[in-house]
């Protein structure tokens, strides 16, 4: 017959659990922390991005008329210098590569080293999935760079603080091609 388990109450004072009443209770305790240890990750990746910002404006992005995207701007104080988040929902398919070449294209406007242009084109050809309907990316703008996320998975950083000025110049700089983008995504902060 097993030995009685002696309870954590507190030392040796009679006081017995059964075998079965302990591994519950091991099983329980395991299970919880099993559980919040699966979800930390989720909980961090969900929260870090935008964490702390307050949601500004919002619009639409359309090309020859067809929706492209829905664009939501984020940001902890100014919501024209980092650090920022903007959120991109996909309303049709569209390459990675397609992504990268646009960008590449627009960012020429603020940027006129065609060896850098080069350089991060590569970069964001490698950086940028395909999307469909439905699909969101969130690029998060600090002082030092880029973060990229799909859904709230983290699929790359750029730590280059000139191409997080230019990359982020699509949607906010006044030259941008989409001037009644930028309006709608620099409205006061919602409350």
């Amino acid at each position: 017959m097993p030995e009685p388990v002696t309870s954590s109450r507190g030392g040796n004072d009679g006081d017995f659990c059964a075998p079965a009443a302990v591994d519950r209770r091991y099983l329980l305790k395991t299970l919880l922390a099993a559980v919040s240890l699966c979800l930390l990750p989720i909980a961090g990746v969900q929260a870090r991005p935008a964490s702390g910002f307050k949601p500004w404006g919002s619009g639409q992005y359309r090309r020859f008329g067809f929706l492209v995207y829905e664009a939501s701007l984020s940001a902890a104080g100014d919501p024209q210098r980092p650090p920022l988040a903007l959120r991109l929902d996909y309303k049709r398919r569209l390459a990675g590569i397609a992504i990268a070449e646009a960008s590449v294209n627009e960012m020429r406007t603020f940027v006129s080293d065609e060896a850098k242009l080069a350089r991060w084109g590569e970069i964001m050809r490698k950086l940028f999935p395909d999307v469909g309907d439905g699909d969101h990316l969130l690029g998060v703008w600090q002082a030092d760079g880029a973060s990229f996320y799909q859904g709230e998975r983290l699929i790359g950083e750029v730590r280059d603080a000139d191409f997080a000025r230019a990359f982020f110049a699509i949607w906010l700089d006044p030259r941008t091609s989409a001037p009644a983008l930028r309006a709608r995504l620099l409205k006061l902060p919602l409350d």
